[in-house]
């Protein structure tokens, strides 16, 4: 079966989005965004994975990312939106998940 070039383009995006979750500055969001990434990620439409490529790529200071998400600092209005909006859910780890590791890439 082979995917629409619409679907191999979400495909890869999804794979660059999961590898630069990953690899940040700081291990903190390494292991938040990392975790993030690999559990919403795929379900994403296409403009959430554009909102989510802006929040990752467009801060040019990785602990404004992790500020925000935790609720030290207001989020600018640029990116507060329905992604942040997960992204700060996600932190709350309501479910007290170990997120101590990074997921498999697979």
């Amino acid at each position: 079966m082979f995917m629409q070039e619409s679907q191999l383009e979400m495909h890869r995006t999804v794979q660059l989005q999961n590898y630069q979750s990953r690899k940040r500055g700081m291990l903190e969001n390494g292991l938040i965004l990392g975790n993030f990434a690999h559990r919403f990620l795929p379900n994403m439409t296409e403009q959430q994975l554009s909102l989510y490529d802006r929040l990752i790529n467009l801060p040019s200071n990785d602990w404004e990312i992790y500020y925000w998400a935790i609720g030290v600092q207001p989020t600018p209005e640029e990116f507060n939106n329905e992604v942040m909006t997960m992204l700060k859910d996600f932190v709350k780890n309501s479910n007290r998940e170990d997120r101590t590791l990074q997921p498999n890439l697979h």
